[in-house]
């Protein structure tokens, strides 16, 4: 009877490869909600936008078709070029958030008593709306009572208006902007800091490594994932700079701190140029998508 039951199982069983193409369809099925989602919500507006800036449009009457020309006035104009100047700005000096947020990591990765407490209070400027990190730098660099020039006054200099200097207002949010930035290196380095493969620390100290040898040769090489993520979310935060620009000084003074998100929406919102404003994100667009393809380009070739 042992040959029989044998049979009748086998023969119940399914197929392998009936097998094999559930176990390739299920993965798919359980990402098509989100790909939809995705579809629906950042594909679809993406192309949007390019067939808008092909038009001339207030947002309420009839589309004109006018070509490049929306292309070719931006080009043209001074604000535009004013803009890539302080996004090329802000993706410049945002590039110190990653090795300021690995120092930072590495300062606070460490067993002692209270460095709990220690790491909230770094880690609080991430939770925060970046509206309130606008409004508290604002106060901070009040000519007439922040504490920055009462700081510069006790070491007997004048008063500086920061946010009313065409020259400095620039520098001056993008330091408001690094202070979240730096806090959330630090989170995605802490994090990596804890995911360290302990077999390859100890046969490093096995081996003599110490300090600077540690961290370079084998702490390091382990963080490169926390590295890739830090510096791709910061170059994009850098390119999309928005929410500081309009709550510290909305583009002034005389659009002198202006950056290309906030062009995009001046534009489109109380220019009432949606066309013209849509050209200005389709640029900042693909300024976007070559670092991003460049980081990935380089990712993928050190995995190989």
């Amino acid at each position: 009877m042992q040959p029989s039951l044998t049979n009748e199982t086998a023969k119940d069983r399914p197929p392998v490869s009936k097998k094999k193409a559930s176990s390739k369809l299920s993965p798919w099925l359980f990402l098509l909600p989100a790909l939809l989602v995705f579809c629906v919500y950042v594909v679809y507006p993406i192309f949007q936008s390019i067939w808008l800036s092909f038009f001339e449009w207030d947002g309420l009457g009839e589309k004109t078709w006018v070509g490049l020309d929306n292309y070719i006035e931006l080009f043209d104009s001074e604000a535009f070029y004013t803009s890539l100047k302080n996004n090329t700005l802000w993706l410049v000096f945002f590039m110190l958030a990653p090795p300021i947020g690995l120092l930072i990591a590495l300062f606070l990765n460490q067993q002692v008593r209270g460095i709990r407490v220690v790491k909230s209070l770094f880690f609080f400027p991430f939770v925060i709306s970046q509206v309130v990190v606008g409004l508290v730098f604002a106060w901070f660099y009040d000519p007439s009572f922040g504490l920055f020039n009462i700081a510069i006054g006790a070491l007997g200099f004048d008063p500086i208006s920061i946010l009313a200097d065409e020259d400095l207002v620039t520098y001056g949010i993008i330091a408001a902007g690094l202070w979240p930035q730096i806090s959330y290196c630090m989170i995605l380095y802490l994090t990596g800091l804890n995911n360290l493969d302990p077999e390859q620390i100890e046969a490093a100290r096995l081996d003599g490594a110490k300090s600077w040898r540690m961290l370079w040769f084998i702490v390091l090489p382990q963080l490169r994932p926390a590295t890739f993520i830090a510096i791709v979310v910061t170059v994009i935060g850098a390119l999309r700079s928005f929410d500081l620009v309009a709550t510290m000084t909305a583009g002034g003074p005389w659009g002198s701190s202006t950056v290309l998100a906030y062009q995009m929406y001046e534009e489109s919102i109380f220019n009432y140029r949606m066309g013209y404003g849509a050209s200005v994100a389709v640029v900042l667009f693909l300024i976007m998508d070559i670092y991003i393809a460049y980081f990935l380009w380089r990712m993928l070739r050190s995995e190989k």
